[in-house]
């Protein structure tokens, strides 16, 4: 007896957790592709404006990717099983499974343990994947944005380079040289602002400078209050370039720093003293966070496997459960940011992800339902 029952059952086990698995899936890569054009904007505008190849663009992309993971995957999840179990309870699956004598904790039992491996993942991925990845993103951003040598050889255009100081390159040769060169500098409020013209020129760059020196032009300023032009020839004019274009060492933020360098902060750098606090929270924000993955699709299951059931849709059921995860991300999110300052917001973020867990687990228990049976049978009878 309990051989037959138990192989049907393991079937069942097998194709739900197969098809949660190919609509968790789905769903988490059309919430990707969103978000990847949500972002390829703002990082087509960097690359595009540092001159970068378009290799970069993809890189940026992709680098960002694993920290939206966080988000994509739990609401992926929950999803596909408010979707294929309304499906199922349509199609009659879930009557008939019932009716074998199955509980409702079994039923619920592939979506847990899908939910368990979710979660195991995603610590993997905000422990040491996401960190990881938003830093070299941070990096590469900062490098794109400080690197002269893109915005200076893009031929053709008017490049800015720093604050008051715009260049224009007609050529550049195969060694280096650039040709046809027009630089205006408005950085001086105190001078009036000067135009170069120049034949030919070249850039200097070492440790703690970059320069533009240029060959064969003239330097011309003109003044508005009297209404004349100052022209100035010469054979080679050196132009400083903004010191701040050259990327300096970033302090590295909490959430770009892995597991490890959050256990272990320098205390002899002061601002990794000032931030301890925000390690502290950042810590316990990715040991919470993934549970999400777990306590999203137990509230589904509770809001459908429990009570009274409907062939037409559990319309009302979903809704209520939507709202209920809309709500658990809000709070989420909230405390997050009032643990930084209060205690009482690291009480607050355990509560929202361990709280929805262990009341569906328990709900969707078979105490809980011989419970729920007992008190049925008690109604009838008395009825």
């Amino acid at each position: 007896m309990t051989s037959g029952k138990t192989k049907p059952m393991k079937i069942f086990d097998r194709y739900l957790f197969k098809a949660l698995c190919i609509a968790t899936c789905f769903i988490a890569v059309v919430l990707t592709f969103i978000i990847f054009l949500t972002q390829s904007l703002r990082f087509l505008e960097i690359v595009m404006n540092s001159g970068a190849a378009a290799s970069a663009f993809w890189m940026l992309t992709g680098l960002a990717l694993p920290r939206f993971l966080e988000v994509i995957l739990p609401l992926s999840l929950m999803s596909a099983t408010l979707f294929l179990y309304n499906k199922m309870i349509i199609d009659s699956e879930l009557i008939a499974m019932r009716a074998g004598g199955h509980s409702t904790f079994a039923l619920a039992k592939p979506t847990l343990i899908l939910g368990l491996i979710t979660t195991i993942f995603l610590w993997g991925i905000t422990l040491w994947v996401a960190p990881i990845s938003l830093s070299k993103l941070q990096t590469m951003r900062v490098e794109l944005k400080a690197d002269l040598s893109n915005f200076l050889f893009r031929e053709g255009v008017f490049n800015k380079v720093g604050k008051g100081l715009t260049f224009y390159i007609r050529n550049r040769t195969n060694n280096g040289e650039l040709e046809g060169l027009m630089i205006h500098d408005t950085r001086d409020k105190t001078k009036l602002p000067s135009t170069v013209f120049a034949k030919r020129g070249s850039i200097i760059a070492n440790e703690s400078q970059q320069q533009v020196i240029v060959y064969e032009g003239s330097r011309q300023e003109y003044n508005p209050k009297s209404k004349t032009l100052q022209k100035l020839a010469f054979d080679q004019y050196t132009i400083e370039l903004p010191e701040n274009t050259k990327a300096d060492k970033r302090w590295v933020q909490p959430d770009e720093r892995t597991i490890t360098e959050l256990l272990n902060p320098d205390l002899s750098n002061k601002k990794d003293v000032k931030n301890l606090r925000d390690f502290k929270v950042e810590i316990h924000r990715r040991i919470a966070a993934p549970l999400l993955a777990l306590a999203f699709p137990l509230i589904g299951l509770m809001a459908l496997l429990i009570g009274p059931t409907d062939r037409r849709g559990q319309t009302i059921k979903i809704i209520i459960a939507v709202i209920s995860v809309m709500l658990c991300q809000s709070l989420f999110i909230a405390s997050y940011n009032l643990a930084r300052t209060h205690d009482i917001g690291l009480i607050i973020m355990y509560s929202v992800t361990f709280t929805p867990i262990i009341l569906s687990l328990f709900i969707l228990s078979r105490s809980a339902e011989n419970i729920r049976r007992k008190f049925f049978y008690r109604k009838g009878k008395t009825a």
